[in-house]
């Protein structure tokens, strides 16, 4: 019988590892530029087209290449970094296991020029399907040019695969941002399409940090840094108040590159812990520098995801460093031991404590309970609280009964919420809300209880949709309209967005690279709101990018629904409460929100009578 077992040919070979290495044009983006920074380069150029589909070009100032080196720096496994395996231990250059280059030649059609400071000549290569087309000498700037041209055309299958030119970029953004932040004493620009989106100036880390994320970052910072004999840390987070409801802003360096580790992740969610609501995320840029010899960087393909020999003591250290971080800066609470000056005026410590005031003091009900065993929960027959059963009777007499406004501040709330509980007494269709989260409602066979944000969220949910395929919904016009300044990537999406967003309500027009002017909102928005309305949009539509398999116009959907439902804790009107009932009965699907949470539990009648013993 034949043998069956063959060698693959090396263009397949090559095309294969480049799966690892090469997923995506933002893939080639992180190993061009960290290629750059190996090279020593100052200023380092990102040139994008079509969102990196049709062009990936690099232009950097650094060492550059002789025109061997230039020829071999796309052959597999060709590096100048690793001579012995001992060397695998001891990386601290961004590249170094040269798959890079030979990956990215076997997917996609590459052109290079490079030229060493100290050469008069510079060298050509071009590059299709990891074949060598032309090599020969050419005038170029020092440093080393390389333009990665029609990703996966040799693999239309890969292709298939790719998002939306929005969803590639964004994917591109991130990869420039990651860098861009690891070097902040390097220049950096981003061009896509011949416009300009970042131009990043040589600086301090707090400058850069600022420049990308956006100068309201400026003041809300809190500086990181602890100094050990066994790792440093250093770097910035946000205090409490810039936690957002989504990851994002989250950014964990060793030795200069950006890792992914939940680990760590969990160790600064733990020193937030009680400043910050469970489900939101802190701000962070944190560079953490220790010995390679205790990191294996060697363990993912992108190199995102490493080891640690001991990442017990890292997780204290880095817990330990933001605690100290926020503390010292005032930003976590303290109790405040200093003395009122006003207290000093009291005649308490003024006056003189009598014999006769000493009496008066040992004969009141509160010395009692305090010095006498077993009177702590005693109620003195003398005092108002012995009526204690009338709170819970009606607040209303006849002579104020009639003087209660519909809408009342948050001091009456109390009156109010009787006045309901008597109209339910006298009208059993009216619906009652319960600690302003539920809305109680009798119906045939007994009650149901509705959670007012679930519900409003499905009909929001379903009004939406309608927009979308139906009929648009109105546009309710700012009288000043607002202008709205957004970071690159939050750009793109809405960018993205806009023949949705008109269809929804939102009147949004570009006004520059990352700028936007809102000149009106769903009618439902209240006015002077439209800024939050849209930040909450971005944050809720990222959530659901991040954790939900669904089309982008249902993410859009699904965000704006979850972004504009009432929240728990907002008391409503009867009319309010009828509304989103009948609303909500008016769904094709009334019983679950858009993520699945009930809308609604029902009491059966024969099941509350069973409940009191009432059969018995």
């Amino acid at each position: 019988m034949a043998d069956i077992i063959n060698l693959l040919p090396d263009n397949i070979a090559n095309q294969i590892a480049a799966g690892e290495v090469i997923q995506r044009p933002a893939s080639a983006v992180k190993e061009l530029l960290e290629n750059a920074v190996d090279a020593g380069a100052t200023e380092i150029q990102l040139f994008i087209r079509d969102a990196g589909k049709e062009l990936v070009q690099v232009i950097d100032n650094g060492s550059g290449m002789s025109d061997t080196d230039a020829r071999m720096c796309f052959e597999r496994h060709a590096t100048s970094k690793i001579q012995s395996i001992d060397d695998l231990f001891h990386i601290r250059t961004m590249g170094f296991r040269g798959e890079a280059l030979a990956s990215i030649a076997a997917v996609a059609q590459v052109e290079m020029k490079t030229r060493r400071p100290h050469e008069d000549v510079g060298t050509f290569i071009e590059i299709d399907n990891s074949v060598i087309k032309r090599q020969e000498p050419c005038q170029t700037a020092p440093g080393t040019s390389i333009a990665m041209k029609n990703l996966f055309f040799n693999v239309p299958a890969r292709r298939n695969f790719l998002k939306s030119n929005a969803a590639e970029m964004r994917h591109i953004v991130d990869e420039f941002i990651r860098v861009a932040l690891a070097f902040p004493h390097l220049q950096f620009s981003l061009n896509s399409n011949g416009q300009q989106m970042f131009h990043l100036e040589k600086g301090s880390l707090k400058q850069r940090v600022v420049s990308i994320l956006g100068q309201h970052y400026n003041a809300k910072l809190v500086t990181v840094k602890e100094t050990t004999d066994y790792m440093n840390i250093h770097g910035f987070v946000g205090k409490p108040e810039t936690a957002k409801k989504t990851r994002g802003d989250q950014f964990f360096f060793v030795n200069n590159r950006f890792i992914k580790s939940s680990y760590l992740n969990h160790a600064v969610m733990t020193a937030f812990a009680e400043m910050i609501p469970s489900d939101s995320f802190p701000l962070y840029v944190l560079f953490i520098d220790l010995d390679p010899a205790h990191v294996d960087i060697n363990v993912h393909p992108t190199k995102q995801e490493i080891k640690f020999d001991d990442e017990r003591i890292l997780y204290a250290f880095v817990q330990s460093a933001i605690k100290h971080a926020l503390a010292q800066f005032s930003v976590t609470p303290a109790l405040d031991f200093e003395l009122d000056p006003g207290i000093q005026q009291l005649d308490a410590l003024t006056q003189p404590f009598t014999e006769q005031k000493k009496q008066q003091s040992s004969n009141t009900s509160i010395y009692k309970t305090f010095t006498h065993a077993n009177q702590a929960h005693v109620i003195d027959q003398s005092s108002n609280l012995r009526h204690w059963k009338e709170l819970y009777g009606p607040a209303l007499t006849p002579d104020n009964e009639n003087t209660v406004p519909s809408e009342q501040p948050v001091s009456s709330t109390a009156s109010v919420i009787d006045e309901r509980w008597q109209e339910a007494a006298t009208d059993q269709k009216v619906p009652v809300q319960v600690h302003q989260q539920f809305i109680l409602s009798q119906i045939k066979s007994g009650f149901i209880l509705i959670d007012q944000r679930a519900a409003h969220e499905r009909i929001l949910y379903e009004r939406y949709q309608r927009a979308l395929s139906e009929k648009p919904i109105a546009t309710q016009q700012s009288l000043f309209p607002q202008t709205l300044e957004l970071l690159p990537a939050d750009a793109i999406v809405i960018s993205e967005m806009l023949p949705d967003l008109q269809a929804l309500g939102y009147d949004l027009e570009p006004f520059g690279q990352q700028t936007f002017v809102v000149r009106g909102t769903p009618a439902d928005i209240q006015s002077g709101n439209e800024q939050a309305s849209i930040e909450g949009l971005l944050e809720q539509f990222k959530h659901y990018s991040s954790e939900l398999k669904h089309n982008r116009r249902e993410q859009l959907v699904r965000a704006m629904a979850r972004n504009n439902a009432i929240p728990a804790g907002k008391m409503l009107g009867t009319r309010e409460m009828q509304n989103i009932i009948d609303e909500l009965f008016a769904c094709t699907t009334p019983n679950v929100s858009p993520g699945g949470r009930f809308t609604f539990i029902s009491f059966k009648l024969n099941d509350l009578e069973r409940m009191f013993d009432r059969g018995a």
